[in-house]
């Protein structure tokens, strides 16, 4: 596994100013992660309860929500440069807790990307036929396996050619459609199924990308300023929610139904074809990616083995596919929407560590400046594992709001608090580099 395949993009690493991307090729995949089938659903579930104008509303404040948190979360990690579940060793949970937030990461993305392979693969069955569904299942897996293996350079690329074609596909299918209805009647028309109020319909749409919002450090590593972070954010969440979910909210007025997905990929022949195919591969690479940068740092801590990103990449993609062809995916759908409400309060805790508490604030500066990471991190932070078991608990049982919304904003605050009453302590010590590693300094991150 230590052998080199791919790229292995800075996954232990921060990336260094060269390796930084133009703020617009990284918007670009942002959008495509909220330009996706999934977002036309969320849309159409406003749209199926809530009318036009509400359903504005809703997608207003969501989006609001949601870009508030992406931003902090995106700045701390173009700021040093690291993936999420690196950085989180200096933000609240130490080496050990860290290695539990890889692999908690891992294990979703490695499922939602077998899943999301398989529906894809469905799909593809029925329109081309030729090939079974399980044998499409490891054809695009494979492909987007080799996509992610070299990293945000070949991710990029695929952006730059997949976000467009899957808009201007789905948007010939979704204008044949609305183009049998009046614009203004739909503006005034009422839902066709039990209403939502505007505080189920905001938080449907902030903890639609929650998760997404959990893990941009992944992403705004390759960002080359906090300036570039705003705007890609901005840009991405509000043009994601506004066009492809207004669109799904027309839709779901239109026709009366919140099952309009079926209606964006009703194109037979080519374009459906390659509809299906644009909406998974824009944000599929994403969910492997995450899992390749989850397991490195897992490794790392647990096994103090230093793995090669792009041949974790090709094992865990190779095993998702294959257990996504076989269905056995399927039936973890339950386990993985549990780890979505896990997810949140790592945002919370991570924010408020390292823009309120500050605890480990001043060691990531001072190591910044010379482009490496602090010698130590703490092991364990006890803390903060109470506060993220509580705020999942309490975010999965209230009955109250949306549990990914809920469980955040429980974490921020009581880590908050917890800080100012000088609870957050870390337990022990791990190292950052091996004994033996040589003290080479690459070149400092861009700040």
């Amino acid at each position: 596994m230590a052998t080199a395949v791919g790229h292995d993009d800075y996954a232990l690493e921060r990336v260094p100013a060269s390796a930084r991307f133009h703020w617009f090729s990284v918007a670009t995949q942002r959008f495509g992660q909220l330009s996706s089938l999934a977002s036309f659903l969320l849309g159409a579930t406003l749209g199926f309860g809530m009318d036009f104008w509400s359903a504005v509303l809703a997608i207003t404040l969501g989006s609001v929500i949601l870009e508030i948190v992406t931003i902090f979360t995106g700045i701390a990690g173009q700021r040093e440069g690291l993936s999420t579940s690196v950085l989180a060793r200096w933000t609240g949970f130490g080496g050990t807790g860290s290695s539990l937030i890889g692999i908690a990461i891992s294990l979703s993305a490695i499922g939602w990307f077998g899943i999301q392979n398989a529906v894809s693969a469905q799909g593809l069955a029925n329109l081309v036929g030729v090939l079974p569904a399980w044998a499409w299942a490891l054809v695009f897996g494979v492909l987007v396996t080799l996509i992610v293996m070299f990293g945000m350079a070949s991710m990029a690329w695929t952006a730059y050619v997949a976000v467009p074609a899957f808009l201007l596909l789905a948007g010939w299918s979704i204008i044949a459609e609305l183009s049998k209805h009046s614009l203004g009647d739909l503006l005034t028309a009422q839902p066709g199924g039990p209403t939502l109020t505007l505080i189920q319909g905001t938080t449907i749409v902030a903890g639609g990308f929650i998760v997404g919002a959990v893990i941009t450090p992944d992403m705004s590593r390759f960002n080359r300023s906090a300036k570039d972070v705003v705007k890609q954010t901005v840009l991405g969440i509000t043009l994601g929610e506004y066009v492809i979910g207004l669109i799904g909210v027309l839709l779901a007025l239109a026709l009366k139904t919140n099952d309009v997905v079926a209606i964006v990929t009703s194109t037979s022949g080519f374009i459906g074809t390659l509809i299906v195919i644009t909406a998974t591969l824009k944000i599929n690479d994403w969910n492997l990616y995450a899992a390749s940068l989850g397991i490195v740092n897992f490794a790392d801590r647990t096994m103090k083995r230093k793995l090669h990103r792009g041949a974790v990449t090709l094992t865990v993609g190779l095993i998702g596919t294959v257990l996504g062809a076989a269905g056995i995916l399927g039936h973890f759908t339950d386990f993985l929407i549990l780890l979505g409400v896990v997810f949140p309060p790592i945002a919370g805790i991570m924010v408020a560590e390292y823009f309120v508490v500050r605890k480990w604030r001043p060691e990531l500066e001072s190591s910044h400046k010379i482009g490496r990471l602090p010698e130590h991190a703490p092991a364990w932070v006890p803390a903060t594992i109470v506060i993220w078991v509580l705020a999942s608990v309490i975010g999965y049982f209230a009955a109250w709001g949306l549990p990914s919304i809920n469980s955040l904003f429980i974490a921020f605050i009581l880590y908050a608090v917890a800080g100012r009453l000088g609870l957050i302590r870390g337990i022990g010590s791990t190292k950052t580099y091996p004994d033996h590693e040589p003290a080479s300094v690459p070149e400092p991150a861009a700040s």
